[in-house]
C-alpha cells in the first residue's frame, strides 16, 4: 500500500450499485479538487464479447456451464494486481477501456484516432494521466484473489468498499437493470445468475471480508421470490448497513449526528436508512478522503 500513491477499490458484483458510490466519490473528488485516475473494471476482463461468447460455448460443449466473467479464466487478476502495485510505487501505470455502446465507441476512435472501435471491444492501451493523486477502481474484482497463481490485488488497496446488496436484492436489481439497459430478458438473466454462481462464491463473496468498509442495502418489503418481483424496492424501503473491518478511530458519535434515524447495531456496524444512503457515504467517506490526500503531502 502507498501513502504517496494511494489506490481505492470498489468492489461489487453485476447489478450491485457500485455507480451510486462511484457517484458519492465524484462529487468528494470534485468538492475536494482531487484528481483521481479512473479505472473501470470491465476494462481488465482477458475477452471481448464475441471471445467470451466463443469460449463460453467451448466451455459448455466440454461439459463447464459455469464458465462466467466472475472468474480468472476471464479477466486479468494479474494485470489488476500489477496495475495497482505500479501506480502505488510510481503515481503511474496503463489503463483501456471496454466499449459498451455507440456512443463510447465514436467517444473513443476520435479519442485514439481509430475508425474500428465498436461495442464490444476493448480499446488500445494507454499511460493514464500524470500528477494524479490517486487511483480510483470501480468493478467486479478490487481486491481479487487467485491462490492458485499467487495473485492478491487487495494487497495493494489502501481503501478497499465493498458494494453489497442481500443477494435477492441484488438478483432483483440485476433483473431489471438487464432489462431496461440491456433488453435481456428475465430468463435470460436467470440463466447468467445461475452460470455464475460457482465463480460469485468463489471469487466475488470472499473480496467482502478484506474490504475496510462495506455498504449492503436491505429492503423492509418482501424480496422472497426475486424472479417475480415487478419492480425493485425503493431507497425509501430499505435500510443499508454499513460494517467497518476496523472501527477504531471512527467517529460513529459524529456520524449518528449527521446522518437522522441512523443507528448502531454493533460495535462496528452503522445502520442508516435507505434513503440517505449516499448522504451517508459522503459523510464517512470525505473525511477518509481529507486524510489521505493530507498524509500525501507529508
Amino acid at each position: 500500500m502507498s501513502r504517496k500513491h494511494p489506490v481505492i477499490a470498489v468492489t461489487g458484483s453485476s447489478g450491485a450499485g457500485t455507480t451510486t458510490v462511484k457517484r458519492a466519490f465524484e462529487n468528494i473528488f470534485r468538492r475536494e479538487k482531487i484528481s483521481a485516475a479512473v479505472v473501470e473494471g470491465d476494462s481488465l476482463h482477458s475477452l471481448d464479447r464475441m471471445a467470451f461468447r466463443a469460449a463460453a460455448a467451448e466451455a459448455a460443449k466440454a461439459g463447464n456451464h459455469s464458465f462466467s466473467h466472475f472468474g480468472p479464466e476471464a479477466n486479468h487478476f494479474e494485470k489488476i494486481e500489477e496495475m495497482f502495485k505500479q501506480y502505488g510505487e510510481t503515481g503511474m501505470c496503463k489503463r483501456r477501456y471496454y466499449v459498451h455502446s455507440d456512443s463510447e465507441a465514436a467517444d473513443h476512435n476520435k479519442h485514439f484516432n481509430l475508425t474500428d472501435l465498436k461495442p464490444g471491444v476493448f480499446t488500445p492501451w494507454e499511460d493514464i494521466e500524470k500528477n494524479t493523486d490517486l487511483l480510483f477502481y470501480e468493478g467486479l474484482h478490487g481486491l481479487a484473489t487467485n491462490e492458485a497463481k499467487g495473485v492478491d490485488a487487495g494487497r495493494y488497496v489502501d481503501l478497499g468498499i465493498g458494494v453489497v446488496p442481500v443477494v435477492n436484492l441484488e438478483w432483483i436489481q440485476k433483473i431489471h437493470r438487464d432489462k431496461a439497459e440491456r433488453g435481456y430478458s428475465a430468463e435470460a438473466t436467470v440463466d447468467t445468475i445461475l452460470r455464475r454462481m460457482p465463480d460469485y462464491i468463489k471469487y466475488i463473496t470472499p473480496q467482502f471480508s478484506r474490504t475496510h468498509i462495506n455498504f449492503q442495502r436491505v429492503a423492509t418489503v418482501d424480496t422472497s421470490n426475486p424472479f417475480i418481483a415487478r419492480d425493485i424496492p425503493t431507497p425509501d424501503e430499505s435500510f443499508v448497513v454499513i460494517r467497518f473491518r476496523d472501527p477504531k478511530g471512527v467517529d460513529f458519535p459524529y456520524m449518528l449526528s449527521m446522518i437522522p434515524n441512523s443507528f448502531m447495531s454493533r460495535a462496528n456496524t452503522l445502520v442508516v436508512p435507505g434513503g440517505k444512503m449516499s448522504h451517508a457515504m459522503e459523510v464517512i467517506l470525505a473525511p477518509i478522503m481529507h486524510e489521505m490526500i493530507e498524509n500525501k503531502k507529508k
